[in-house]
């Protein structure tokens, strides 16, 4: 018997230890890990410099009420600002949470309630995210959403055209994780961005999953040339231990005044601890430039797969942030690959999603493609007629 509610379909693997891209479960068995505590290990596991830190930390104080100051919270608030186009932080304890914050801050700061989001997001499971996520299995079994979102479909220009001044934010993914690991367009997010501006809505970009370096820039909409009002982060933050953060633009400082909203574990000392190490070395150019040779060695082995393997449709992703769209479900290929001692994750029922550590080597992703093209192989999917 568990004493935990089941709300998590758990693998029948429990692990003991972890170290870099690798992690050892009771029974011995040693896997290679492509999941990365779902794009959170982004350093890897245990790394010594962040294990270092929170040690330090862990001797001075544990918690402290946010009625304190705490510089090392300006520290760490310091290095978000200065890598984004943000002014100021608002420090959680997830993702999730750090989406709440950008919900609240958009309707109080226009005066206006509607958010946009779009078909196949993925933005939190509170009842405020989980209504911004555009996904109904999310939603099912709550009763009514909340009903001041708007779904539009992703990547679809004329749907943007549709959009009046009643809306508070438009608020979305550069890549849709959860929903298939699918990369915006740069003509679509530019012309978001545009509609933002027209309408008078703030555009708020979602990076719980894209930011802190997963896509080879420090955040994700780095790429498409725009400047959001608000960006959201969490997962790879903290290297592991759990912060969120919502980043704004100067000009909503006002509106987010004492009281206004709050977090009692928010920018907890051990976390910004972790926080200031792992940024500290991902923001570093030449980290990131490493990060996105490493995504065009791994990507362009998985694009020779395409051609050999009648199962495998396309490859996409922005960095290490990799889906493999194949032409059935994956649930059991993920679970083979898993009994090959490979991590990794769905995205979507057809999509294999790979998060390996940003810090993983050239040799564990051979064999990681070794492993999935062994498993592929067996995968007895006919060859289409041409």
């Amino acid at each position: 018997m568990s004493y935990l509610f089941p709300t998590y379909a758990r693998w029948d693997v429990t692990i003991k230890e972890a170290k870099g891209s690798w992690v050892t479960d009771v029974n011995e068995n040693k896997y290679l890990d492509f999941i990365s505590g779902i794009a959170v290990c982004n350093l890897g596991h245990a790394n010594e410099e962040v294990t270092k830190a929170v040690q330090e930390q862990l001797t001075k104080y544990w918690h402290m009420s946010n009625l304190f100051h705490q510089p090392i919270q300006e520290e760490v608030a310091k290095l978000l600002v200065e890598a984004s186009d943000g002014d100021a932080v608002f420090f959680c304890n997830s993702g999730a949470e750090a989406n709440e914050a950008a919900i609240k801050l958009a309707r109080k700061h226009t005066g206006k309630t509607k958010i946009v989001t779009f078909l196949q997001s993925f933005h939190g499971r509170t009842f405020a995210t989980m209504s911004a996520t555009g996904q109904e299995k999310i939603q099912q079994g709550f009763g009514p959403m909340l009903e001041t979102f708007q779904y539009l479909p992703y990547n679809d220009l004329a749907a943007l055209d549709k959009l009046e001044s009643d809306v508070a934010a438009i608020m979305l993914e550069v890549v849709q994780g959860e929903g298939g690991v699918v990369p915006a367009e740069k003509e679509f997010i530019q012309k978001v961005s545009e509609t933002c501006e027209k309408i008078g809505a703030l555009l708020i970009i979602d990076e719980v999953q894209t930011g802190v370096g997963r896509t080879g820039k420090p955040f994700g909409y780095q790429y498409y040339g725009i400047k959001p009002d608000i960006i959201t982060s969490a997962k790879g933050l903290g290297s592991g231990l759990p912060v969120g953060a919502m980043i704004g633009q100067k000009s909503l400082i006002e509106t987010f005044q004492a009281g206004s909203h709050g977090s009692t574990f928010g920018g907890n000392p051990i976390a910004m601890a972790a926080a200031k190490v792992t940024l500290d070395k991902i923001f570093d150019e030449k980290f990131l430039i490493e990060v996105e040779e490493k995504s065009n060695y791994l990507v362009g082995k998985l694009n020779s797969l395409v051609g050999k393997h009648p199962l495998v449709n396309d490859v996409r992703g922005k960095g290490l942030l990799v889906g493999i769209e194949c032409k059935e479900q994956v649930s059991e290929i993920i679970n083979q690959l898993r009994e090959n001692k490979l991590l990794v994750l769905p995205a979507g029922s057809n999509v294999i999603r790979l998060l390996p550590p940003l810090t993983v080597s050239y040799e564990e992703i051979d064999i990681a493609v070794k492993t999935l093209e062994d498993v592929f192989s067996t995968v007895d999917y006919p060859v289409e007629a041409h």
